[in-house]
Formats: C-alpha cells, sequence, structure tokens
C-alpha cells in the first residue's frame, strides 16, 4: 500500500507499507541465502539452523538487509501506482519490527511537470538565401571539382596544386599545398619538377633541422568542361537541365535549412520561456553527462579531464567553468523538457515506415546498411534516435502551425 503525504512542485513524499507477511518471506529468503553462502563449523553447507545463521550474522543486519531488499521491491511498484516518476528519492523515515508491517516514508524528487508558453504567437524570424545565377555557378562548378581529374604541369606550383616529392631518405609521397603546413607550403610554392628545396622540420615554431627535397612532379586538378558533354557525364539530357536541376535542388536544400533553423530557433524560444523547477539530481546528472563528453574530447588531446580541472584552479578559472557547466546543463534539460512537452501536446506520431527511411539515411551517410548501423549503435542508441526524430519532427509541425 502507497499514498501519497505531501507534494509540492517535484518534491513529493510518500508513505509505503509493506505487509508483515511480505516481511517474514523476504527475511527466509535472506536468512536461507545466507545459509547455503556461509560456511559454520560443524554443520554441512546449507544445513546450519535459522538460529546459528542469526548467532553470525546478527539479527540487526539482517533486518537492514532486508530493508533494502523490500525497498527495491515496492519502491518502483508504488511510483507506478501513484503515477511518479521517480528522477531521485532518499528515505526519510523506516520502521520495522518482526511481525509487523514494514513501513518507511520516501522523498522523491519526481519528473517535473512543465507549462509551455503560447508558442503559437512566436514570430520566427530566418532570412531565407536567393537561389542567384552566382549561387548555380558555384554549384556547377563544386559538381565539376568532383569530377576533375589531377593532370602533371610543366610549371611552377601553386596554392590549389599536388605537389609529389622526394626526401633524401627516399620517402615519395604527394603534398595538397591546401592542407600543408605553412612552412612546408612556403618552402614548395614557386617550385617545379627537378627542382630541389630544403624543406624545414618544426616542434612548435622551432626549427629543428631542414630535408633536402626533390620535386618530382606538380599537378593540378583539370576541370571538365561545362557543356552538353559533362551534363550527360552526370545523367541529364543537356547544360540546360542539368543547370534546372541544380537550381532546383538548391532551392530545396535552402528551403531545408531554413525549415530547420526556424525549428531551432523555436525550441530555443521554447526553452527560455518554460516554466519549469529542475530537479537537483537531473541537473547533476546532465553536468556528469557533459563532464563525460568533455574528458572524451580531452582524452582525444592526450589530456586527463583531473589535469584539465586542476589547470583551471590553478589559473583561478574553476569556478567560472562550473558555472559554465551548471548553465549549460540547465539550458539542455530546458531544451530537451520543452520539445518532449511540445511532441506530447501536439501528440506527434513516428510511424515505423517514417523511422526506417530516416535509419536509411543515416545508414548511407555513414555507407553501411540500416541492419548493421542497427547492430552496431545498439537498442539503446536506436531508441534514443527515434526520440531524437520524433521531437525533430513535432518541431517542424509546430513551426507549420506558426506559418500558417
Amino acid at each position: 500500500m502507497a499514498e501519497i503525504l505531501e507534494r509540492e512542485g517535484y518534491k513529493v513524499k510518500i508513505k509505503v507499507e509493506v505487509p508483515a507477511s511480505q516481511v517474514e518471506q523476504t527475511y527466509r529468503e535472506v536468512l536461507n541465502n545466507y545459509a547455503g553462502r556461509v560456511k559454520l563449523p560443524g554443520f554441512r553447507a546449507g544445513k546450519a539452523p535459522a538460529k546459528v545463521i542469526e548467532a553470525r550474522i546478527g539479527k540487526e543486519s539482517l533486518l537492514d538487509e532486508v530493508k533494502e531488499v523490500l525497498r527495491d521491491e515496492t519502491f518502483p511498484k508504488a511510483a507506478r501506482e501513484l503515477s511518479l516518476l521517480p528522477v531521485g528519492a532518499r528515505v526519510l523515515e523506516e520502521s520495522l519490527t518482526f511481525g509487523q508491517p514494514y513501513v518507511y516514508t520516501v522523498e522523491i524528487e519526481n519528473y517535473p511537470e512543465v507549462k509551455l508558453p503560447d508558442w503559437q504567437n512566436f514570430k520566427l524570424e530566418v532570412e531565407t538565401p536567393e537561389v542567384t545565377d552566382e549561387v548555380v555557378s558555384r554549384a556547377l562548378d563544386d559538381l565539376r571539382t568532383r569530377y576533375g581529374e589531377m593532370v602533371a604541369v610543366e610549371r611552377e606550383a601553386q596554392e590549389k596544386d599536388n605537389v609529389f616529392i622526394e626526401t633524401e631518405d627516399g620517402g615519395r609521397f604527394p603534398v595538397v599545398m591546401e592542407n600543408a603546413q605553412p612552412h612546408v607550403r612556403e618552402a614548395l610554392l614557386g617550385k617545379k619538377a627537378g627542382d630541389e628545396v630544403m624543406v624545414p622540420v618544426k616542434d612548435g615554431e622551432t626549427v629543428v633541422r631542414e630535408v633536402r627535397t626533390k620535386v618530382l612532379e606538380v599537378k593540378t586538378l583539370q576541370l571538365p568542361e561545362l557543356d552538353d558533354e559533362f551534363a550527360k557525364t552526370v545523367g541529364e539530357d543537356n547544360l540546360e537541365a542539368l543547370t534546372r536541376k541544380v537550381r532546383e535542388s538548391l532551392q530545396a536544400q535552402f528551403e531545408r535549412e531554413v525549415r530547420n533553423a526556424k525549428a531551432n530557433q523555436l525550441l530555443d524560444k521554447l526553452a527560455e520561456a518554460l516554466e519549469v523547477q529542475i530537479p537537483p539530481t537531473m541537473q547533476a546528472r546532465e553536468e556528469q553527462s557533459l563532464l563525460e563528453n568533455l574528458a572524451g574530447e580531452l582524452k582525444e588531446q592526450k589530456l586527463e579531464l583531473s589535469e584539465f580541472l586542476a589547470q583551471l584552479e590553478k589559473e583561478g578559472k574553476l569556478e567560472e567553468f562550473k558555472q559554465n557547466l551548471s548553465e549549460n546543463a540547465a539550458k539542455r534539460l530546458r531544451r530537451s523538457l520543452a520539445v518532449e512537452a511540445l511532441a506530447e501536446e501536439l501528440k506527434t506520431d513516428l510511424s515505423q515506415e517514417e523511422f526506417e527511411e530516416y535509419l536509411s539515411e543515416v545508414a548511407r551517410a555513414y555507407r553501411t546498411t540500416p541492419a548493421r548501423l542497427q547492430s552496431e549503435l545498439g537498442q539503446g542508441t536506436i531508441a534514443r534516435l527515434r526520440i531524437q526524430r520524433l521531437h525533430d519532427k513535432a518541431l517542424l509541425e509546430a513551426v507549420s502551425r506558426i506559418e500558417g
């Protein structure tokens, strides 16, 4: 039996009463469990009398364990019975006398109730890009670049070339000038096939040595002519049809980007105006999640989180970091609670067919199959992806309602 004693915001105090019969049964189960594990002189395993086990373990210790087992069994049921979603809980009082019901009271941090603002009157202002002739021309040039071919040239190396070199130790490899380190690029610019140059090797900003390097070949990207023949190469009848398709594709892309930008702007406004009290346990967990993400990023840089925090403390920036961490966690929680409430208000539904289509898109982006993607990500991640997709759909539905 469970009842709510007090309720204020996210704080809920409940009382749970466990029947004496269940207490006695649990006590016997705990006792039998010890009897099967504890070895006592003069008794075979599992054959020691209950009184001997009680004397060995101690009745108070056994009762403490019984309380823990009973709370684990009855608290989740009590929460469901009272329509509560605990995010944190602590026992305030408990009473257990052998032969009597076990009664305990718990203060719960319940999943917070939220009140959405009058979002349908929000103004969403996002500038829509114009599909100009210049934009279409750049897109066509990008398409030509994808079909370009690297060809050797008999001239000096330029900023966008690939320079193939041989070092004094016999190593051969290409240098992509656009991606090369500044001192390497500077050494190779203006050089042509057959030239030799001393390329500096740096440790930070210090030159530690120079490597004699020979330029074997200079290659540049040769783009196909923008004509009907090129249009046929990419699957269109002629240049006019290709240009029209590129323009339509850009228009659709810009419209998607504008819708997504409006959805994100709407979420920001919802989160800012949301009426909610965030339980401390939720806040702490979100901060911990952010710290774990940061730890992963630092690990890639060969740095431990503890070292990073120690350095911040040394520089007098630790309190500022903690403040920012708290604010970012609260913002993330408000956004999550806001979109969750929005989806509930709109009764947004995501069909299995829609979700499978989305998974196929994600799989294509990672050059894998939907089945392999689901296997690699696992059920937990797939479930979170589904919720995220549902929330994205809710935001887009809300944008459509705002715009009428």
